[in-house]
């Protein structure tokens, strides 16, 4: 009975009491605002402080001459080419750089920091010399 009481008063009445607040309708002290983030603090004497750290700042490149569009369909086929492993990623681009320095006479062991590799390679999933490696 709770249910049609209420149903009836607020169409006797006129007013959607039920409905959810905003801007307008709320009272004078509610702001939910529009999704948007604030961008600075709003004081207890409602004064709004921008804070330059809140901003938001796009950085946009020159796009002059640029032939390709925002949008990719989803009927595009798949790439062909396969997943990048931190084995090929080593073997493109650490081990043409070593090579290159042990032919050259200048490879040392102790500088691993040169190749982006840390000094001790204990614990890591891809060693610099595996087991089968011809040293």
């Amino acid at each position: 009975m709770g249910v049609l009481s209420a149903l009836t008063r607020g169409l006797l009445r006129g007013a959607d009491r039920m409905a959810e607040f905003t801007s307008k309708r709320g009272p004078r002290t509610f702001y939910k605002s529009r999704g948007a983030r604030p961008t600075g603090v709003l004081t207890s004497s409602r004064k709004f402080i921008p804070v330059q750290a809140m901003i938001p700042q796009f950085v946009v490149p020159n796009l002059e001459g640029f032939n390709l569009k925002p949008y990719v369909s989803y009927k595009t086929p798949a790439g062909t080419e396969e997943p990048m492993t931190p084995e090929k990623l080593f073997s493109q681009v650490v081990a043409p750089q070593i090579e290159r320095d042990i032919e050259e006479g200048v490879f040392n062991k102790e500088n691993l920091e040169k190749y982006g590799l840390e000094k001790t390679q204990d614990g890591k999933l891809f060693k610099l010399y595996p087991k089968n490696f011809v040293r």
